[in-house]
């Protein structure tokens, strides 16, 4: 899976911890793990009967959750790290958003500027230039009208 795709999982299931207590997020990543298993499985099948040649070629090996649940624990892993750190993510959003208490902002908005700074601030493989360029590219396909250029005037703050 793509950095992109992986970064757009977080997003998902972060948003979605908005909705479900904390005790239910496992569950709700294990449901959110097999529904994009299963569109993986439908894309590959769709692929296959378009060009069975082309498919066989390529040679891809299809991972099962079952099969690399290491992947899926790092998963939860990074989500609950995220989680835990989410009250240190808080307060650098506002200490840089002036005039937007965090209660006043959209609920994707949030999640993608928490979800940023955690990059930015908690992992030393994603350059922070990168980081504020993948949440306004999710406030783009995510948020309203407005959301790309609110993102990117607060996590340009940050930088």
């Amino acid at each position: 899976m793509s950095r992109r795709k992986l970064r757009e999982n977080y997003f998902k299931i972060l948003f979605c911890s908005y909705f479900h207590s904390d005790n239910e997020l496992h569950e709700q990543i294990k449901l959110f793990m097999e529904n994009e298993e299963n569109r993986y499985s439908q894309k590959k099948e769709t692929e296959k009967e378009y060009s069975e040649k082309e498919c066989s070629e390529k040679k891809e090996v299809r991972h099962t959750r079952a099969e690399d649940d290491g992947g899926f624990n790092e998963f939860c892993l990074r989500l609950k790290d995220i989680k835990e750190r989410c009250n240190d993510i808080d307060r650098a959003i506002s200490s840089v958003s002036k005039g937007w208490k965090l209660d006043r902002m959209g609920k994707v908005e949030l999640t993608i500027l928490r979800l940023a700074v955690y990059e930015m601030e908690y992992d030393d493989s994603i350059p922070k230039k990168v980081a504020v360029n993948e949440a306004v590219e999710l406030a783009k396909r995510f948020g309203g009208d407005d959301s790309p250029a609110f993102v990117n005037g607060i996590l340009a703050k940050l930088i």
